[in-house]
């Protein structure tokens, strides 16, 4: 047995090597990342850890690119799974299969495959290794790429022009050379052609050759005519047969060519002409004229004398053949026939002869007519005389010289014809006539004037010399705007190069001496633009009407004549305004500072905001976005006010948010913060907080040390800063010896003066006034310390008898004497701590020494009472009275502090 495995082990390594598979898939182009083209591991029916077999018998599959080439860059292959996906790169099947039918792309590279599935396959080639060795197979994956609708159909050029005879007959067939091209595929491709206008007469028609190509033909429904109509233009369309279809359309030009089917042909079948005898060579006798509606070599005439006409005729008169001039080729005398019968044929290309009839007849003259020789002073052409129009008055065009051949008869002559011109006799010569000009030619009045000098003689025979006067323009006009003032308004914002106006100027000189150019003055801006022939305004920049408003400049135009002509206009630019501006406040933030108790309505602070726009744009309407419930603002004015009167004491300050919109559509608006701060007033007495009666009392041991503190009196201000800085003094005093306690100023707290003696025991009554700093005038509340000096309380009924006396105390009306720290000077903030815990232990400790004291007082209640009463009525002296009910008493609010 082992020796058959060695032996067909390698046989059964190279039967697994030799295994391969062909895998076909099929795909849309342009799909996007992700779609799944197909599952090899399902496909090729590999066994996978859902299968029959454990998972842990079978080893896991590895699928793997045989080469990352260019067809890999359009898949995404799982290792694992081996599910095929389309990658991020798109697939144009267009710019795969440039050839024409079945281009592959390989994994590696691209070629052409002949066994592709259908002549129209774009095939997608990839070679993959499944591994492991188990399975190990190479797997050929052909991925057909479909072709979609995603391409119109484009012709090769936008204007195709096409020729067709005009004697084409109907249902002619012209191949149009330049048909549309479309990359897709199949029904995806160019179907059909169609006209946008047939006119008629056209109509196409598609055929299609044996490769699949589909070539239109233009084909002729009705009789064509160029001399009716030269040239049809149309649009030709091109569809292709997705859903939806495509079109794609380019210009088409069907030119009618011409065909000779027209003759000459005249207008007038005779004419009668008569000539004098006495004629000159070369006179201009008739000029007959043909004419064929035909193009080109189709269209020549030629003229002939018909064989009727003599010989004699012939020589008489010259015909000339191309312009049909006939003139008198041979003098007239006494044999000339009087009667000639000229039979003229016009001859075209194909054609029978128009024929026209010229009958001359010669009137035989018996003297000779009298002779006119002009002498051309000015430029004379061919019995054309050219004269600049702005010559002098006076300026001599020719002489000329009458006379009589016979020298029989007298010559008069005289000037035929309108216009400024003079014929006189030039003395002191016979017979010599100047003729020149009366007064200034002007070429925009009149360009050609037609004279003639007429001679006659005694008998009455007239001779006719006609002169033909060219006026010749000179640059005697400047260019002439149509408007002086030319005013134009634009919207701010506007786009790059946006146009203005066209301007126009007129120039009534002829040639170059009337081309008007157009540009602009010294004082425009750069960003103005005036083109030269055209004359149109452009701006090529944005204009901002907050920055300016009104433009204002010349621009003018120049002639071509030299020296040039020009003229000036003024231009002038209003830029409308948009709403491209919010409503700016000055200040991003408003702060106010109001004396509490402020009255209603009154006026707190203006909030100054501003808008760049105009009119509507511009106009800014304010309101409050939080607090309008106390406080509001004047729309037109920005006041802003409060409904009700402000109290420091209930909230020290406000922030609100303004916001202004302005009045344009759709508006724009911003915001603004206000903050209020409420200044104090000294509107609030000093709170007494302990004692928290006038009848209240505490006990003194007699025992007790000279300088320990007794109690204290604690006071605050709902006010603040020096308004609620609070001093103490004692203003009254009653007992034994009233002197021997004493209270600081500054902390309330009272200490005893002196030791206490036998004489001492008693109730002491300590009037003690709190005030505090404020301006102008200080406030201040009243409290009564009530001390008990003696070993216990035995009685406290009979203490609380005493208390609820009247007390007759004499008032000190001396003021405590309280060192101030200036308000300006900077304090330290490290240095309050201390303080603040310093008054936080006397507090705590005077809340539970009178608690203690309390205690104690009524465990010796009822001791002492006679004793006590004698002591009151001996000892304390009155020094004055005074009514405690009218001192100013506020009422005490105890609060735990």
């Amino acid at each position: 047995l082992l020796l058959f495995l060695l032996f067909v082990g390698p046989f059964n390594c190279f039967a697994s090597y030799s295994r391969a598979t062909e895998l076909f898939y099929s795909l849309n182009e342009g799909l996007p990342a992700g779609v799944l083209i197909g599952s090899l591991a399902h496909d090729l029916r590999l066994p996978t850890a859902g299968g029959q077999h454990p998972a842990s018998l079978q080893p896991p599959l590895s699928f793997t690119l045989a080469s990352q080439g260019l067809g890999g860059q359009y898949v995404q292959l799982d290792n694992r799974s081996g599910e095929l996906h389309t990658s991020a790169v798109e697939i144009d099947r267009e710019a795969l299969c440039v050839e024409s039918s079945g281009a592959t792309i390989f994994g590696g590279s691209s070629a052409v495959s002949s066994s592709s599935p259908s002549p129209e396959s774009c095939l997608l080639l990839l070679d993959v290794l499944v591994l492991p060795q188990e399975y190990f197979r190479l797997v050929k994956v052909k991925i057909a790429i479909r072709d979609v609708n995603d391409n119109a159909p484009r012709f090769p050029m936008p204007h195709i022009r096409l020729s067709v005879p005009e004697n084409a007959p109907v249902n002619t067939r012209l191949a149009i050379e330049h048909p549309a091209l479309d990359p897709d595929m199949g029904t995806n491709g160019v179907q059909t052609y169609r006209l946008r206008d047939n006119y008629g007469v056209f109509t196409l028609d598609v055929e299609e050759n044996e490769n699949g190509e589909r070539t239109p033909y233009l084909i002729v429904m009705g009789a064509l005519d160029r001399e009716t109509q030269d040239e049809y233009v149309t649009v030709i369309v091109a569809e292709d047969g997705g859903t939806p279809p495509l079109v794609g359309s380019a210009t088409l030009t069907i030119g009618i060519s011409d065909v000779n089917d027209n003759c000459p042909q005249f207008n007038d079948s005779q004419l009668n002409i008569t000539l004098y005898g006495n004629s000159s060579l070369g006179t201009h006798v008739a000029t007959v004229h043909a004419v064929d509606m035909d193009l080109g070599s189709n269209a020549q005439i030629t003229y002939s004398y018909s064989q009727k006409v003599p010989q004699p005729s012939r020589d008489l008169f010259h015909l000339n053949e191309s312009t049909g001039a006939i003139t008198l080729s041979t003098k007239v005398d006494g044999d000339t026939p009087r009667l000639h019968r000229l039979i003229i044929l016009g001859n075209g290309p194909g054609c029978i002869p128009a024929v026209i009839t010229v009958l001359v007849t010669i009137i035989k003259v018996m003297m000779r007519p009298p002779e006119v020789v002009p002498r051309f002073i000015a430029n004379e052409v061919e019995g054309v005389v050219y004269l600049k129009e702005l010559e002098p008055i006076n300026t001599p065009i020719a002489f000329f010289t009458i006379k009589d051949p016979d020298e029989k008869y007298k010559v008069s002559c005289y000037l035929d014809g309108d216009g400024p011109f003079r014929l006189s006799p030039y003395k002191p010569y016979n017979n010599e006539y100047l003729l020149e000009t009366t007064k200034p030619l002007d070429f925009e009045t009149q360009q050609l004037y037609e004279i003639s000098v007429v001679a006659w003689n005694s008998e009455g025979f007239h001779v006719k010399k006609v002169i033909k006067v060219q006026v010749l323009d000179d640059n005697d006009n400047s260019p002439v705007f149509s408007e002086q003032l030319i005013e134009l308004s634009i919207e701010e914002n506007n786009v790059p190069n946006a146009f203005l106006t066209k301007l126009h100027a007129t120039d009534a000189d002829s040639g170059e001496r009337g081309q008007v150019s157009y540009f602009l003055g010294p004082d425009a801006p750069s960003y103005f633009a005036l083109d030269k022939t055209t004359g149109v305004l452009t701006v090529s920049t944005q204009l901002d009407r907050e920055e300016k408003e009104k433009y204002r400049y010349t621009v003018k135009a120049v002639d071509s004549g030299f020296p040039p002509r020009e003229s000036i206009a003024t231009v002038t630019i209003t830029v409308l305004d948009k709403n491209d501006n919010s409503p700016r406040f000055i200040n991003k933030d408003f702060s106010f500072f109001v004396p509490e108790n402020f009255p209603g309505f009154g006026e707190i602070g203006v909030i100054s905001v501003t808008d760049a726009d105009a009119g509507q744009n511009g106009w800014v309407a304010l309101s409050v976005l939080n607090g309008s419930d106390i406080f509001v603002i004047d729309t037109g004015k920005g006041v802003l006010r409060a409904k009700v009167s402000l109290d420091r004491e209930q909230q020290s300050s406000y922030v609100l948010w303004i916001e202004a919109v302005d009045g344009g559509d759709p508006a724009l608006s911003s915001t603004a913060k206000i903050t209020i701060l409420l200044l104090d007033i000294n509107d609030n007495p000093p709170l007494v907080l302990f004692p928290q009666s006038n009848m209240s009392y505490l006990l003194v041991l007699p025992s007790t040390l000279p300088g320990s503190p007794i109690t204290e009196v604690y006071a605050v201000d709902k006010d603040t800063g020096m308004n609620a800085v609070i001093a103490y003094s004692i203003i009254g005093r009653r007992g034994p010896r009233p002197e021997s306690f004493r209270i600081d100023p500054k902390t309330g707290n009272i200490t005893l003066e002196e030791s206490l003696m036998q004489n001492d025991y008693g109730l002491y009554r300590l009037l003690v006034k709190v005030s505090d700093h404020g301006y102008p005038e200080p406030l201040h509340s009243t409290v009564m310390v009530n001390l008990f000096v003696n070993d216990t309380v035995s009685n406290e009924s009979y203490i609380e008898s005493l208390l609820r006396k009247e007390p007759d105390i004499s008032v000190e009306e001396k003021q405590p004497q309280i060192s101030i720290e200036p308000t300006h000077k900077k304090v330290e903030s490290a240095s309050c701590m201390p303080t603040l815990v310093a008054l936080s232990i006397i507090s705590l400790g005077s809340i539970a020494l009178v608690t203690g004291m309390g205690i104690y007082i009524c465990l010796r209640k009822g001791k002492k009472h006679h004793r006590a009463d004698e002591n009151l009525e001996v000892q304390i002296p009155l020094n004055g009275r005074i009514n405690l009910h009218m001192l100013e008493k506020k009422p005490m609010e105890i609060s735990n502090i």
